[in-house]
């Protein structure tokens, strides 16, 4: 089964402190061993047979007007531009939207240590979760361990469960409509996080404290947001620790060359 793929691109409301201190319009643009991190995201979907092109979500358009080397690699690789939407969470909704087809692989564009094998891998595994388990909407999540091993002085973002701890990897397949479910309370969750007092309302506040004091398994959260968003929430494990490392940061660009020189 093929997969339409959404490409967020945009900046956040605001722009970013990596944009402006490389000088540049979006952080996507981000030059990584001699290619735009972006370019680097195209490329690797494009070798990917299960992929079937799809939409590049930003950046803005006086950006990609700009950039007539990105857009023409897009174009070549089946994807078409489409304006962000205020924040990822919006953009991913519009974008999948506008695929209007199932199932839809969503990744970052500054997921420049992206590779056609991890790409293949996470998409293979999300469609035996749907088959097996009934998902609607699928994560990939890396093992901090492996993480940590590879990359022993990068700081990642870690999700802590009593059963392990877990790196997110920025690769989510939505694989029916009822998955928009997902997108739509990530939403609420972006809309909320300057009320907090509202998420644990969602939540739960007994789920967030069973979270906070590492009571809770990975398998009991995906349950609990099942619940919420409507929808069956499942993840896969992505093996490769680099799918781990976004390109977000100056720490993550030196990292992310390092690891594409051969160095790391």
């Amino acid at each position: 089964m093929s997969y339409a793929a959404v490409v967020l691109a945009g900046e956040r409301p605001g722009g970013s402190d990596f944009a402006r201190a490389l000088g540049l319009p979006a952080g996507v643009l981000a030059t990584v061993a001699g290619k735009p991190a972006l370019q680097r995201v195209i490329e690797a979907l494009a070798e990917v047979d299960e992929i079937t092109g799809g939409v590049v979500c930003g950046p803005g358009a006086e950006v990609w007007s700009a950039r007539p080397d990105l857009a023409r690699r897009a174009s070549d690789a089946g994807f078409e531009w489409m304006p962000p939407e205020a924040g990822p969470s919006a953009s991913a909704l519009a974008g999948v939207r506008r695929v209007d087809s199932w199932p839809v692989l969503v990744t970052a564009g500054d997921h420049a240590l992206l590779t056609p094998s991890i790409v293949e891998d996470f998409c293979r595994q999300a469609l035996r979760r749907a088959t097996v388990a009934g998902a609607d909407v699928v994560a990939g999540l890396a093992p901090f361990a492996a993480v940590r091993e590879a990359f022993p002085d990068t700081r990642r973002t870690v999700h802590n469960y009593r059963d392990g701890a877990w790196c997110g990897t920025n690769l989510f397949a939505v694989l029916t409509p009822q998955g928009l479910g997902a997108l739509r309370f990530w939403q609420s969750v972006e809309a909320w996080r300057k009320r907090p007092w509202k998420i644990a309302a969602a939540l739960g506040t007994g789920f967030l404290l069973r979270y906070l004091l590492r009571r809770l398994t990975l398998d009991e959260a995906l349950q609990r947001l099942s619940t919420v968003c409507g929808c069956r929430v499942a993840h896969v494990v992505v093996s490769q620790p680099r799918a781990a490392v976004d390109v977000d940061s100056l720490a993550d660009l030196e990292l992310a060359e390092e690891v594409l020189r051969g160095s790391a």
